[in-house]
């Protein structure tokens, strides 16, 4: 056996390509990808152009899959012992906008290092989400190299759309299914219920975005004239939006369960408030109920955007028109088009005044859930807990949804599948100045060279 097979040898190697994994996440978080934006076409294909020189570095055979959409998805492959387990990596390289600049404390396309009372962590846009998972991968294969490397067949997938849609690589998984051949699939695209406890992600929501309108009148009329009288669809529409929550905050909708209980380890309300952030005094939702249940066993819905007439421009008017955006989350056990339309009639039947109303459902996904029970994920549990110096293994669930693993397990349904990744709650994807922690890249790509190097065996 190499020397480099024990954990702490493979943990000192990829320790000492500190610099290097910096340096890789410095040039590659420079590029402002975001899929789909006109103005940000070179930045995003700067950033794949990287991402295909750096699978080539790796000792991949890169393909490359330019969409009509301008999607570019990149499939890497490396073969190994004919009789061997075959592996698939994934993360992805665009990134969701950043969002204004003056909310971050750094520039967002400028990797810097700071402490700001977290320990040392990385700040940029992707630094977690998902570019430090891609340096991750990256990181553990260079430690599987030094140690000999591995026989098993290695596919590397990394995908160029997955957080502003697009579909290109869910069409191509249709066109070409046998790209995605896997016995073991390692999504990583999530990451440790806090920094330092290893960690698999069982369940995902899946959910959908929901419009609704609320129209009452011809046009605005005068509100001295008709106020009082005339039907208000502001009113209407924060009527029926109050119908979807009991008095404690727990989602409500006529014919869905929404009262379901989470089996795994309980989410600490305290730590919760933290990682949420939510103000002194401000209560979390469900009175008493542990967020676990609320973010990963019940339904879940956000109303993520409302229209009506802007404060700056307030007239003396009852307004005649109002909408709303609801992201709907559905957990695992239940059936997202079904809850989706639930949520419909329950909209429906809830509008007073005889408002006419209208519902619209889109960009419908399914829940997931993996068993981790099976020998790939039991060996990948036992290099997670080896690789965090013998720290038990937590499970959690996810509030994202990620398409991609319901794809690739009907594709292949005898394969195993895990989803983690450097992603923890002080992360804050998505939010201005996301970060990683190097250590947490660190000990993730030991554990996944630990896994590479062992499973086969």
């Amino acid at each position: 056996m190499s020397p480099l097979n024990s954990m702490q040898d493979i943990k000192q190697n990829i320790e000492a390509q500190r610099d290097q994994i910096f340096t890789q996440l410095k040039e590659i978080v420079a590029f402002n990808s975001v899929h789909s934006e006109p103005k940000l076409l070179e930045d995003y294909a700067g950033a794949a152009n990287w991402t295909r020189d750096a699978l080539q570095n790796a000792g991949f055979e890169v393909s490359e899959f330019l969409a009509e959409d301008g999607t570019t998805n990149f499939i890497g492959t490396r073969k190994g012992a004919a009789d061997a387990p075959k592996v698939l990596l994934y993360s992805h390289f665009d990134v969701v906008p950043s969002g204004p600049l003056d909310l971050w404390d750094t520039n967002p396309f400028e990797l810097t290092e700071r402490d700001a009372g977290h320990g040392t962590r990385w700040y940029g846009r992707g630094a977690a989400d998902c570019k430090g998972n891609l340096i991750m991968h990256l990181a553990a294969l260079r430690a599987v190299e030094a140690s000999g490397n591995t026989n098993l067949n290695l596919t590397f997938v990394v995908e160029g759309s997955e957080e502003m849609g697009g579909g290109a690589l869910s069409a191509l998984i249709k066109e070409k299914p046998e790209l995605f051949d896997a016995d073991v699939i390692l999504i990583a695209d999530s990451g440790n219920a806090a920094v330092g406890i290893p960690t698999l992600t069982t369940t995902l929501r899946g959910g959908g975005q929901v419009t609704v309108t609320i129209n009452t009148l011809e046009g605005a009329v005068h509100s001295g004239q008709y106020g009082g009288a005339a039907p208000d669809a502001v009113a209407a529409l924060v009527r029926v939006l109050d119908t979807l929550r009991d008095e404690h905050g727990r989602t409500v909708i006529d014919g869905v369960n929404t009262t379901a209980n989470w089996e795994g380890a309980p989410y600490n309300p305290d730590t919760f408030r933290s990682d949420a952030g939510i103000l002194d005094g401000v209560d979390i939702m469900g009175n008493g109920d542990n967020p676990a249940s609320m973010l990963w066993s019940r339904p879940a819905i956000s109303i993520t955007g409302f229209t009506s007439t802007p404060v700056a421009e307030a007239l003396n008017a009852v307004p005649a028109t109002a909408s709303a955006k609801l992201n709907l989350r559905v957990p695992a056990g239940l059936e997202a088009n079904e809850v989706a339309e639930k949520l419909k009639d329950h909209l429906i039947k809830h509008t007073p005044w005889g408002a006419k109303i209208t519902v619209e459902i889109d960009d419908i996904n399914q829940p997931f859930s993996t068993d981790i029970t099976g020998p790939a994920m039991s060996t990948l549990a036992s290099c997670l807990s080896t690789a965090y110096d013998g720290k038990e293994l937590a499970t959690e669930g996810s509030g994202g949804s990620i398409p991609l693993c319901t794809e690739l397990m009907e594709l292949n349904p005898n394969a195993e599948l895990a989803l983690y990744g450097v992603e923890e709650p002080l992360t804050v994807i998505h939010s201005a100045n996301e970060s990683v922690d190097p250590n947490e890249i660190r000990d993730i790509a030991t554990a996944e060279a630990l896994f590479l190097l062992n499973y086969a065996k």
